[in-house]
C-alpha cells in the first residue's frame, strides 16, 4: 500500500500509453535479510529505464540486462535470486537473503487506471492476477489483508496514501511538511489566520483556511491518517484534537510541554471523550531527541509518527507527569494562594 508502488504503476501506465513495451516485477517471497518486502514493485521499460525497486540495486541491474537483451518472457514467469551464498553476494543481498520475483508484461493499463482511481478516493482494493492467463481484476479489500501469492494467484493490496494534517502554518509546520512529503505522506496544512496563510510556501502540500475542527471532519480521517496540532492556540488546537481523537486516525499529537499536555487532557475530560480516547493523544509530541531548533523538533515528530505507523514501541519518550488533577490550570490562582 506504499505510495511508491502507486507511482510505479502510474509510470508503467505512462510508458504503455506512449507506445513503449514494459514489464512489471513483483517481489512475491523474501527470505533472510532481503531488502524489499513481498508486494514491492518494479517497472522496466524496453530500453532499460526503471521505476521502483525490488532490491538494493544489483538485482535491478540484472533485470535491466535481461530486458535490454530481450530476455523477458511474453507471459508471467518466476525469477529467483540469491539461492546460494555466492549468488546472494553477487546480487548484493545479505548472506542467505533470497528473493522470488514474478515478472509480467504490461499489456493492458485498464486495471492500473482502476487502482489509481480507487486509491484517489481513499478506497482499499486488491489486484488479483491469475498467473496462468495473465488476467487481472480489481476487487474491494479489507484493512487487515496482506499481500499473498500461492503460485497460481497473486493478490496485492493498494490503498489510500498516508495522510498528515498539520494544524498551524508556522516554521515548525513547514519543516515537518517537507519531511513528510519525502516520506510519501499527502500533507494538508490548516490555519485560518491570514498572516500564516500568506507565508505558507511548501510545494506539493494542500492548504485549508477553514477552522481546524471543521477540516478534521471534512477530511473523514481513516486509519491511514495522522494529525498534529502545532499552533499553541487552544481555540484552534483543542477542538480539532477532540474530533481527531474520535476518529480512526492512527496518530494524533499536539505540541506543548508535559505540564501543558496534562492541562490539555484535563480540559478534554470535560468534553464527550472517553478515557481511552484521551489516552490516544501523543503529547508532548515527538520522540525525546534533545531537540531545540524547529528542524530538530520536526525530525522528532516525524520519527514518532513513522514509529507509530510501523508498530514500533516508543522507547525514546520522556516519562509522563503525575495525574493531571495535581496540576493547576491557572498558575495565577496558585500564586494567590501562596502565603
Amino acid at each position: 500500500m506504499d505510495s511508491l508502488d502507486l507511482r510505479v504503476l502510474a509510470q508503467g501506465r505512462e510508458w504503455l500509453t506512449a507506445g513503449h513495451s514494459a514489464w512489471l516485477v513483483t517481489v512475491v517471497e523474501a527470505w533472510g535479510s532481503a531488502p524489499r518486502p513481498p508486494g514491492a514493485l518494479l517497472c522496466l521499460r524496453h530500453d532499460g529505464l526503471v521505476a521502483g525497486s525490488v532490491s538494493g540495486g544489483c538485482v535491478e541491474d540484472d533485470l535491466i540486462h535481461r530486458v535490454r537483451h530481450g530476455n523477458l518472457a511474453a507471459a508471467p514467469q518466476m525469477l529467483t535470486y540469491g539461492v546460494t551464498k555466492e549468488e546472494a553476494a553477487r546480487f548484493g543481498l545479505p548472506c542467505g537473503g533470497t528473493l522470488r520475483l514474478l515478472q509480467e508484461p504490461l499489456v493492458d493499463a485498464a486495471w492500473i487506471d482502476d487502482v489509481l482511481a480507487a486509491t484517489a478516493r481513499h478506497e482499499l482494493v486488491a489486484r488479483v492476477l491469475e498467473v496462468g492467463t495473465g488476467r487481472s481484476r480489481i476487487e474491494p479489500a479489507s484493512r487487515g489483508e496482506l499481500f499473498s501469492f500461492d503460485g497460481a494467484t497473486l493478490r496485492a493490496m493498494f490503498g489510500p496514501r498516508w495522510r498528515l494534517l498539520l494544524i498551524g502554518a508556522g516554521q515548525l509546520s513547514q519543516g515537518l511538511a517537507e519531511m513528510a512529503l519525502a516520506l510519501d505522506f499527502d500533507v494538508t496544512c490548516c490555519d485560518p489566520r491570514e498572516e500564516y496563510h500568506l507565508a505558507w510556501d511548501v510545494k506539493g502540500t494542500h492548504f485549508n483556511r477553514g477552522m481546524p475542527d471543521d477540516v478534521v471532519l471534512e477530511m473523514d480521517l481513516d486509519p491511514h491518517s495522522a494529525v498534529v496540532a502545532l499552533t499553541h492556540d487552544r481555540k484552534l488546537d483543542d477542538m480539532a484534537l477532540i474530533e481527531a481523537l474520535k476518529s480512526p486516525a492512527f496518530y494524533v499529537g499536539a505540541l506543548g510541554s508535559r505540564i501543558n499536555t496534562a492541562a490539555r487532557k484535563e480540559r478534554m475530560a470535560l468534553f464527550d471523550l472517553a478515557t481511552h480516547e484521551i489516552a490516544r493523544l501523543h503529547g508532548p509530541v515527538g520522540l525525546d531527541l534533545g531537540s531545540r531548533t524547529p528542524a530538530e523538533i520536526a525530525v522528532s515528530v516525524i520519527a514518532e509518527i513513522v514509529a507509530v505507523r510501523n508498530g514500533v514501541p516508543l522507547l525514546q519518550k520522556k516519562p509522563a507527569l503525575p495525574a493531571v488533577t495535581a496540576i493547576p490550570i491557572n498558575p495565577q490562582a496558585q500564586e494567590a494562594q501562596t502565603p
